[in-house]
């Protein structure tokens, strides 16, 4: 009977160990399908709150792809949930049927136990089972043999009481599952009606695009020449700030705007290795936004056959968004920059993060920031209603991807 229980507790182990990483990645997945919900509630409220004002079609379409890919994303998501629910489920089964089957085993136990126990249940039988003994000892074993199974009749009752209570728990379990399932498969179903509706307005923005695809291309054409400009005149605040620093280190600089590496003092050098340690974990420049452009050399979100570059990533939020500093270190610049509003340069040693397109500024040049402090707003564009803020990352002169700094950016 012991090596029959071990047996049992065995499988049983077997089958209950999956659900503890199965309920880890389910909670995993209800994280990442709450994230992007907030993202496409994010790209409704943008959209919403531009409503009255003047938006370009490729807007409109860049806008309306951002949301087909996270509403693809969303759905997919919720099939991995549903699927491992079910996975859950039938996992639930198999418990159950090994529960169902040791609880009629214990009962059959059990009931060959009460019966044994009723025919020599009197007082005097049990005495006389005793004083038919050959001798002490023989008394002796009869007297324990007694009690064992009395305790042995009292475990089975807790074990039958106990594997009752875990089955109906189970079955609670099942049924709780069961909803849940339901559930995530009317959102997707919803979800799936939504991603229609965005692909057909899609396909309508997008042959209006293509009816004027070269005045498009050129105005793309336009704006990439500006962005060039900007970025150029940001590393020249750069390598001009190096150049102070290093001066005012007494490093001997050759030509003015040649520097391109800071001489770090014994301070600076502990702030850039706590930044570089912060990789991939440090703050949102701002406390709530979306990817607009991410950074480097990609193909255009909407017309074919053309690229674009950038030097950082635009991040769109709402009006009147606070920038913050995504780490602490000295304002070393305020700018204001042809076609990006104005701009501040934030030093973390031998590292610079760069915020533009802000308004309303509240620090200084000089001035001491904190992680996660607010250094201005950003500007929201008058005519389109759009608040977007380019962010950049250098290392000495080297452009960085703030992807791969930032927390899930």
């Amino acid at each position: 009977m012991r090596f029959l229980k071990i047996i049992y507790f065995v499988g049983l182990l077997l089958v209950c160990n999956p659900s503890f990483s199965q309920s880890s990645k389910q909670q995993q997945l209800e994280e990442e399908r709450q994230r992007l919900r907030e993202e496409i509630e994010q790209m409704k409220e943008l959209r919403a709150n531009n409503k009255r004002k003047e938006r370009s079609v490729l807007y409109e379409v860049e806008t309306i792809n951002s949301q087909i890919g996270t509403r693809k994303n969303l759905i997919k998501i919720t099939n991995q949930q549903a699927n491992l629910l079910t996975r859950e489920i039938n996992t639930n089964f198999k418990k159950i049927e090994a529960y169902r089957k040791e609880l009629s085993a214990l009962k059959k136990d059990y009931a060959k136990m009460i019966t044994k126990s009723y025919k020599s249940k009197s007082h005097q039988s049990r005495i006389m089972f005793l004083l038919s003994s050959s001798d002490f000892s023989q008394a002796y074993k009869r007297l324990q043999y007694m009690k064992q199974y009395n305790e042995h009749r009292k475990e089975q009752a807790d074990r039958i009481e106990s594997n009752t209570r875990e089955l109906q728990a189970l079955n609670t379990d099942l049924s709780r599952q069961k909803k849940e399932k339901q559930v995530l498969i009317e959102e997707n179903r919803e979800e799936q009606n939504k991603l229609k509706a965005e692909k057909k307005e899609q396909q309508i923005l997008m042959a209006s695009i293509r009816k004027k695809q070269g005045t498009y291309t050129k105005q793309i054409k336009e704006k990439e020449q500006q962005a060039s400009a900007i970025d150029k005149a940001i590393e020249k605040l750069i390598r001009e700030a190096i150049a102070r620093a290093n001066k005012k280190a007494g490093k001997k600089v050759t030509k003015k705007g040649s520097a391109t590496t800071f001489a770090l003092t014994a301070e600076a050098k502990i702030l850039a290795d706590n930044f570089t340690s912060n990789k991939g974990k440090l703050p949102w420049p701002v406390g709530t936004g979306r990817i607009t452009k991410k950074f480097g050399r990609q193909p255009h979100p909407t017309l074919p056959n053309i690229q674009i570059n950038s030097s950082g990533v635009e991040i769109e939020t709402r009006s009147g968004e606070p920038a913050r500093a995504i780490f602490e270190g000295e304002v070393i610049a305020i700018q204001k920059l042809k076609g990006a509003s104005r701009l501040i340069q934030i030093r973390h040693g031998n590292y610079i993060t760069t915020y533009y397109n802000i308004e309303n500024i509240s620090v200084k040049e000089g001035q001491k920031v904190a992680t996660k402090q607010a250094i201005g707003e950003v500007r929201t564009n008058p005519t389109t209603g759009r608040a977007i803020m380019k962010f950049l990352i250098y290392q000495n002169a080297k452009r960085l991807n703030p992807q791969s700094w930032i927390y899930k950016m």
